[in-house]
């Protein structure tokens, strides 16, 4: 009974504030909708500028297929190579293709030339992806005109070892399949995690904590009468990111929803429960907001959001195995990709539920309850 009365006051509150429940709505939509877009590491739109010194068919066709290839669009035609550094170096362009006199006369005549390749390398990512792509549009137009100046018949020449990739899993590298699902983790931590470590502080503030602490309510009772509001709207916010994947980007998970929604169940009680236990150590809301800030943050970059876990140094992976949102975001990929189901996912399922009992049981043991 008493809990019933505890929770009746929990929604009472947050339904009296006009902005907390806007933010609840608004906030999963906007992010689902724009941080897909914006957190995107394909490299497309790669500015070129081009030194033609040939000015020949082989080369004209050449520019033709890099253009094509999608990935490259010609910034500028410089009349040599220092002008065209220089327009990399004032930002007109990201990368210089330099073709040098006679390039279709060699590649007719001996099937080899050599062109320069010149990538501003500041940003490593877009500089090694792109001088990749660059280099693999050139050496495919060298086959192609070594195949039309020579071409072996059937079972003639040394044999050859062709690769066909399959691509298991997301088969058309979209990256909104990956990005996605783990986006709907960051915001239940987001939500769900902020709102509870503001909750108790606020009382603090307020004085109203003190009315709570003279009642016999147990401490137990009064953390799960603050656990399980946030854990009804994480459960809307993670409804709303489902119908926003399947409706916005035609992501449906290959597994079951029952297996995303006990997940969530989880992963919602162990992030109020860290953020319930950060609000009993705060004396403002103020300082509970830059400590969670803090956590936050070093929980987004170190769970395999944008960058995977395998590639992190060894001290770095090692602490992810105590970061929840590392644990939550590979179960979703899963679900969504591979098509996992329960039994699969039964180490993070249970790392899941150590982390629950830690978080839940330190704001348990944290709150400071005088009668």
């Amino acid at each position: 009974m008493i809990l019933r009365y505890l929770l009746e006051k929990e929604f009472k509150q947050i339904f009296r504030n006009r902005f907390l429940p806007r933010i609840i709505f608004a906030f999963p939509c906007v992010a689902l909708l724009v941080f897909p877009l914006a957190a995107n590491f394909e490299v497309r739109d790669i500015r070129l500028c081009l030194v033609d010194h040939d000015r020949s068919h082989a080369s004209s066709r050449l520019v033709r297929k890099i253009a094509a290839s999608g990935y490259f669009k010609l910034s500028r035609q410089a009349p040599d190579h220092r002008s065209a550094l220089s327009s990399v170096e004032s930002d007109e362009s990201d990368m210089v293709l330099q073709i040098p006199p006679g390039f279709g006369r060699d590649l007719v005549g001996t099937g080899t030339s050599r062109v320069t390749i010149s990538a501003n390398s500041v940003d490593g990512v877009k500089g090694g992806i792109g001088s990749a792509y660059l280099s693999g549009v050139v050496a495919g137009f060298a086959d192609e005109i070594r195949q039309e100046i020579h071409p072996e018949p059937a079972g003639a020449g040394p044999g050859r070892i062709e690769t066909v990739p399959r691509l298991r899993f997301n088969p058309h590298l979209r990256y909104e399949s990956m990005m996605v699902p783990a986006l709907m983790v960051m915001l239940l931590t987001m939500i769900c995690g902020f709102l509870p470590a503001l909750n108790i502080v606020s009382e603090k503030e307020k004085g109203t904590i003190e009315q709570i602490n003279v009642t016999p309510v147990g401490k137990s009772t009064f953390i799960l009468s603050k656990l399980l509001p946030y854990w009804l709207i994480g459960l809307l916010v993670m409804s709303i990111g489902l119908v926003i994947a399947r409706l916005v980007y035609g992501l449906v998970p290959l597994g079951s929803l029952g297996t995303i929604y006990l997940f969530a169940c989880l992963y919602i009680l162990a992030i109020s429960g860290f953020g319930l236990a950060i609000s009993n150590h705060s004396n403002t809301m103020q300082q509970a907001m830059f400590v969670m800030f803090f956590f936050v943050m070093v929980f987004n970059l170190m769970s395999g959001l944008f960058t995977p876990v395998s590639s992190m140094p060894e001290w770095a992976q090692a602490t992810t195995r105590i970061n929840p949102l590392s644990y939550f975001i590979e179960a979703m990929r899963c679900v969504y990709l591979k098509g996992s189901g329960f039994r699969d996912l039964q180490p993070q399922f249970l790392a899941l539920c150590a982390c629950a009992l830690v978080m839940n049981g330190w704001a348990v043991l944290s709150y400071r309850k005088t009668t």
